[in-house]
């Protein structure tokens, strides 16, 4: 009997003939997770107490910035999806990296409730940059470790290339962090011209996959 084939075309793993694990259960895992954090953040809104528009002002920055992580969380699960598409094997450096980012992005619910309640108030604005820049640095860590596995040949290397977006948004969050002691209103600004950055679609790896199999 021939050996079943996965949605990625690799041999599926048998109690009796186990193969190189894959990475659709750390992908299923993730995706949980994430799940689980917009929920909890959805979870964070009170009820206003009265009946007209005018009641749901006071919600307002609470409501900016659940809106505000709601985009980066979905944008890291767009690309963690796309880079664990295009990965062949996982190794315990991928599994504790993975949870690396996961736990950074599990207090993002935390952060997000704090600065809007507090109106964006300096210090949580800046708390809030502080987990951002501590994801943003633990993606890349991710990222480098699956590189690392795969290979300098691998469709990830090809696709991530210079990487100038995932460079430069450290640095974004590193001086909005900074820039919340002065104006928080600034480093706000600066959260979410890194977000609108990262909307607009990223399709490297589909062009790495496309010019892999053309």
């Amino acid at each position: 009997m021939a050996p079943s084939i996965t949605e990625r075309g690799r041999p599926a793993s048998s109690p009796l003939h186990p193969t190189r694990m894959g990475p659709g259960r750390l992908e299923a895992f993730s995706d949980a997770v994430l799940a689980i954090i917009i929920t909890i953040m959805v979870l964070e809104f009170r009820v206003p107490h009265g009946a007209d528009l005018a009641a749901l002002r006071p919600l307002l920055p609470v409501l900016g910035s659940y809106v505000l992580s709601f985009v980066y969380l979905g944008v890291y699960w767009n690309n963690h999806h796309h880079m664990l598409y295009v990965t062949r094997r996982v190794t315990g450096g991928i599994l504790w990296a993975n949870l690396h980012l996961l736990f950074w992005l599990s207090l993002v619910p935390f952060v997000t409730g704090w600065m809007g309640e507090s109106g964006f108030a300096t210090v949580p604005t800046a708390v809030y940059g502080g987990v951002l820049l501590c994801a943003a640095v633990a993606y890349l860590i991710l990222q480098r470790t699956i590189i690392a596995s795969q290979g300098p040949r691998s469709v990830l290397a090809a696709a991530v290339g210079p990487d100038v977006k995932g460079k430069l948004s450290p640095a974004l969050y590193g001086a909005a962090i900074l820039l919340a002691f002065v104006r928080p209103w600034i480093a706000g600004a600066l959260y979410v011209a890194a977000a609108l950055m990262w909307l607009v679609p990223d399709r490297r790896i589909e062009r790495a996959l496309a010019a892999r199999d053309g």
